[in-house]
């Protein structure tokens, strides 16, 4: 599957016209239904699929781990998800089949309430970083998005230990690409509770329960965060690190004890 298109576009610099070809980042809608129930459909980057139904459907709510999926089936030419579950939450019980198309940026729909962060569990020890370290993990970040590099149209996230990149993905909606690593992650039973999330965009309260729900103690992003997602972060434990860019980044939360000098 192509995950980019070529147009040709007419190119402005100053005093100069020319006509080029530029490459832009493909946008699809991906439908999910879960037990023949339509139940959304995202407009998403369509790489990962797999990965990116089961972050989805764990983070909103529907189902409570992995083990609750009894199958999953991925229709690439209809850009259709299906799955079969083993068994219903109460969550699912009640819901009645909203449709919501939605990019995750900004204007979609989300299934949970602001108020089940607090039902998260409080970060006792969050992870002690190092500055330079952080540095260097978001200059390996920025290097790694091949689809940014050739269309500028997307949003990265990647899943760090202490030490290195365990999973990178990208879409153009921030909330797709940590769905998909937290998809991913669970599909390779990787332990997320001493993990790092690097981020490209805006850490917004949905991210933060997103991250939350999953009991990772540390995001980190280039971008900025909102006042209800440090707000959250304080509430819970969570370290909270914005605006990484060169020398620069500024921590929200856990000041005291969160930097190793």
């Amino acid at each position: 599957m192509n995950y980019t298109k070529e147009y040709e576009i007419l190119r402005i610099n100053k005093d100069c016209k020319s006509k080029e070809k530029d490459i832009v980042v493909v946008e699809s809608p991906f439908t999910i239904f879960i037990d023949e129930k339509e139940i959304i459909t995202l407009l998403c980057t369509p790489k990962s699929l797999e990965e990116l139904l089961i972050g989805f459907i764990i983070s909103e709510g529907f189902i409570e781990s992995i083990d609750d999926i009894e199958k999953i089936r991925i229709d690439e030419k209809s850009s259709i998800g299906y799955v079969s579950l083993k068994r219903k939450n109460s969550f699912i019980e009640k819901f009645q089949g909203k449709r919501t198309i939605t990019s995750g940026c900004g204007k979609g729909t989300v299934f949970y309430n602001v108020l089940d962060s607090f039902k998260s569990k409080k970060i006792a020890n969050p992870l002690e970083l190092d500055i330079e370290l952080i540095k260097e993990n978001m200059r390996d970040f920025n290097k790694r998005s091949k689809l940014f590099l050739e269309t500028g149209g997307v949003h990265s996230c990647g899943l760090y230990d202490r030490s290195r990149m365990l999973i990178f993905e990208e879409d153009i909606g921030r909330h797709n690409a940590l769905d998909k690593i937290v998809g991913k992650a669970l599909k390779e039973n990787i332990d997320l509770k001493d993990k790092m999330i690097f981020t490209s965009g805006r850490i917004s309260s949905e991210i933060l329960i997103k991250t939350a729900k999953r009991e990772i103690s540390t995001i980190i992003s280039r971008s900025a965060p909102t006042s209800l997602a440090i707000d959250i972060a304080k509430e819970l434990g969570i370290n909270l690190i914005g605006f990484v860019r060169g020398e620069k980044l500024n921590i929200y939360t856990n000041i005291k004890n969160l930097i190793k000098e």
